[in-house]
């Protein structure tokens, strides 16, 4: 499933044909906490109807997916996309700049549902020496606990090159703040995808929305030839025309709620945390005021970033009031 507009859902056949579809009413499980029962990558069967549209009969098991809180209904979850192969989390440090504790949220959901992530910083033909400076800085964390870092300018074409080696041969979810380029980067990777792109507000500094439905795009890279074992991956294996990755644009998050989390499990997904958890006294730790803590010695030895441990605290206060995290 590529599209979802409402109660409508777009599905791309093998053969690049799309049919619209309406999602069969015993999909929609009473006392589920999913907004919606069907999600961007999803693999479905549908019946053809008489009138040229289909019915949607089943869905299969999911590799993964990637949830957050629903924005206005505490209680329940909105399935981002299904079946994705790499999160490209694009930030920028210039407007509207993205601070780690909204990277973290999202590199620990990631974490939590086994899908490998990358982050993407965008508009550096902005930067001066001393955004460039921070940025480095803010670069080294990320990098020195095992995630690559990209940097681009969607507007000039840098980097964008790198972006789509990254990207060949995969189904990649493209997520971030409202403003930060999303939809200008992905027009930069395939600029036959004539993506809307919005303006930052000079009076919030925020970015405005352009997306407003998660759609997946399939695209061809240039001239460039997928290997036998990018053509393995069972994304593509289906499809009978010229594809190179699927590109998933979604709405810009101004918040990232967590769900189903317990405070005593939240250090798992942090990986330079992961790797020291035996040497704590207790096996729950939260590595807040318990005695024997690796995790708060790493810190202390410099050997934990102290923004990421405070993002980790933060996080945590967020879990334990259950209430969505703000920027």
């Amino acid at each position: 499933m590529i599209r979802t507009t409402g109660s409508w859902y777009n599905v791309l056949l093998a053969d690049g044909t799309v049919v619209e579809c309406r999602l069969r009413g015993n999909f929609r499980i009473r006392g589920s906490k999913q907004t919606n029962p069907i999600a961007v990558g999803d693999r479905v069967s549908f019946q053809m109807l008489d009138d040229g549209t289909g019915m949607i009969t089943d869905i299969a098991d999911r590799r993964n997916y990637i949830v957050r809180r629903a924005t206005k209904l505490s209680k329940q979850t909105h399935v981002i996309a299904a079946n994705v192969d790499l999160l490209c989390l694009v930030a920028t440090l210039g407007l509207p700049r993205t601070s780690t504790g909204f990277i973290d949220r999202l590199l620990v959901t990631a974490e939590a549902y086994h899908i490998p992530a990358v982050i993407i910083f965008n508009k550096c033909d902005l930067y001066d020496d001393d955004l460039w400076q921070i940025h480095n800085e803010i670069k080294s964390i990320y990098t020195s606990v095992g995630y690559p870092v990209y940097e681009v300018s969607a507007l000039n074409g840098t980097g964008v090159d790198a972006v789509k080696e990254l990207i060949a041969g995969k189904t990649c979810l493209f997520s971030g703040h409202s403003g930060v380029g999303k939809s200008a980067l992905l027009n930069a990777i395939d600029p036959s995808l004539q993506l809307r792109t919005g303006e930052v507000s000079e009076w919030s500094l925020k970015g405005t929305h352009t997306t407003t439905f998660a759609e997946i795009f399939p695209i061809k890279l240039d001239n460039r030839e997928i290997s036998s074992e990018e053509n393995q991956n069972p994304s593509f294996s289906a499809f009978r025309f010229p594809l190179s990755a699927f590109l998933i644009d979604t709405p810009g998050i101004k918040e990232f709620g967590m769900v189903d989390f317990q405070p005593w499990e939240l250090s798992h997904f942090f990986p330079e945390m992961r790797s020291r958890l035996q040497g704590c006294r207790f096996a729950n730790c939260t590595h807040r005021h318990e005695p024997g803590c690796a995790i708060k010695e790493a810190v202390e030895n410099g050997e934990i970033s102290e923004e990421r441990y405070q993002n980790y605290l933060n996080i945590i206060d967020s879990i334990e009031s259950d209430a969505p995290i703000r920027r």
